[in-house]
């Protein structure tokens, strides 16, 4: 239970239901789903990798699912159901192996591969027991608002992801907060259904480095304020590739959004909690003059530290971009080996 449930994990439904599984199976089925678009960055590869490397130690036989046709749908990769698949079997793919999860740790399936009859069959049926507004809430999973959906292929996207879920016939479903719409979906129709309910595990979305983006005025008319803050590949500045050189990584820490004595909303300090320090202590190398090297055990103790203004932004920064360096260093390797897998990228131009 622990490692499941220790962070960058923010939610599980429901812990009571979690427990049980284990008590029941020792080697529970496991589900996580990408769409197929831009280059993976630590909010999307590395926070995962590093869950599912807690899943595997804990028992569970995860499947990373290559969800194809949703990019098709989503319009990823300009909506070129070709290229798509090539990044999904190639980049994709070897993205994950170089973080460390081969195949004799993790499934790779394309998803279209899987579609038959009866998976359409599921389709249907998760279409059948949920409304259209029901359907039309989930569609920010996509990462559009409701508003923005103006193909009717959208309402098939959710229904398309529950439906994955039920053909796999998986134990845990697994995302982002951001896909916790579906996975509630989902729940709500397997008891329609009398169908088993999997455990829904969200983890936290790491912030973009530009900081917290607040949207919200038209006509200057001030409107409910929107936080924007999700690292996204299609803002390279906001985001660290998992391939990124020393020098680019530096370079984009340095330039991160990290305000003196600001604790919350702060990308480089989140870095600290949910990715270097979540197993180890954090070491600050700074001239004697402004207090000499320091060590911090745990996170609390390093976010206090900054509060104070005992630690200043550019010392922890200097730390957190050779952290990040380190932990990463498995993948830039991998790539300089395989640079052909980045060439439609550069060909292309891809981002999305």
């Amino acid at each position: 239970m622990f490692l499941v449930k220790r962070k960058p994990t923010e939610e599980v439904l429901t812990e009571s239901e979690l427990q049980k599984l284990f008590e029941e199976n020792e080697h529970p089925e496991h589900y996580i789903g990408f769409e197929i678009s831009g280059m993976l960055h630590i909010g999307s590869g590395l926070i995962t990798a590093m869950k599912i490397d807690d899943l595997v130690k804990a028992g569970v036989r995860p499947i990373i699912w290559l969800a194809d046709y949703h990019s098709w749908i989503n319009k990823k990769l300009g909506g070129d159901l070709g290229m798509i698949r090539e990044v999904a079997r190639g980049y994709f793919k070897a993205g994950f192996v170089s973080l460390g999860l081969d195949e004799s740790k993790v499934r790779y399936e394309l998803a279209s591969e899987h579609y038959d009859q009866w998976y359409w069959v599921k389709v249907i049926e998760v279409m059948k027991n949920a409304s259209i507004d029901r359907i039309l809430r989930c569609v920010t999973i996509m990462g559009r608002k409701e508003g923005e959906v103006t193909e009717s292929t959208a309402v098939l996207y959710p229904a398309m992801q529950a439906a994955d879920i039920f053909h796999l016939k998986v134990n845990i479903m697994h995302g982002g907060m951001d896909q916790r719409k579906v996975h509630v979906l989902a729940r709500e129709v397997a008891e329609k259904m009398k169908w088993p309910k999997p455990v829904a595990l969200h983890t936290h979305l790491l912030m973009g480095l530009q900081g917290p983006q607040k949207m919200g005025f038209e006509n200057n008319e001030k409107l409910d304020v929107e936080v924007s803050s999700k690292m996204s590949k299609s803002i390279p500045s906001s985001s660290v590739y998992i391939h990124d050189s020393e020098d680019e990584i530096k370079n984009k820490i340095s330039k991160a959004y990290c305000p003196e004595k600001q604790a919350e909303e702060n990308p480089v300090l989140e870095l600290c909690e949910y990715v270097i320090m979540r197993d180890k202590p954090l070491h600050i190398e700074r001239d004697k003059k402004y207090g000499g090297d320091a060590d911090y055990l745990k996170f609390e103790e390093l976010k206090a530290a900054y509060q104070k203004g005992e630690l200043h932004p550019t010392d922890l920064k200097n730390a957190v971009a050779r952290e990040l360096s380190n932990i990463l260093k498995p993948s830039r390797e991998y790539f300089k080996k395989h640079e052909e897998l980045l060439d439609v990228f550069k060909e292309g131009e891809v981002t999305r």
